[in-house]
């Protein structure tokens, strides 16, 4: 009897948010695969659904690929319109990205 794969076989990009946790410490949030997609991901940051995000990672398991993508996912949570989560501004200028003013 064989088991299931540990990761997803489809070809779907996923998004792994690094999260500080103060005295517990950066830790990966556990994430539904159906919901670690980068639209998603960007909603969860920009509405503060991750209280101190550090990083993101995409991957591809299928494709064999992953990387850093928090500068991607800072410059997409900073054109949110009506960001209010200081996490989000927090995230976005770790980044260097600059907040629209207003």
């Amino acid at each position: 009897m064989s088991s299931p794969p540990l990761a997803p076989t489809s070809d779907q990009t996923l998004h792994f948010v690094l999260c500080d946790f103060g005295p517990f410490g950066a830790v990966y949030v556990e994430t539904d695969p159906t919901q670690a997609d980068e639209h998603t991901i960007i909603q969860n940051i920009a509405t503060g659904e991750y209280q101190h995000p550090l990083r993101v990672i995409a991957c591809n398991p299928a494709e064999g690929w992953c990387r850093d993508a928090s500068v991607q996912i800072a410059e997409s949570v900073a054109e949110v319109d009506h960001l209010t989560s200081s996490s989000a501004r927090a995230f976005a200028e770790m980044h260097g990205v600059r907040l629209r003013a207003g």
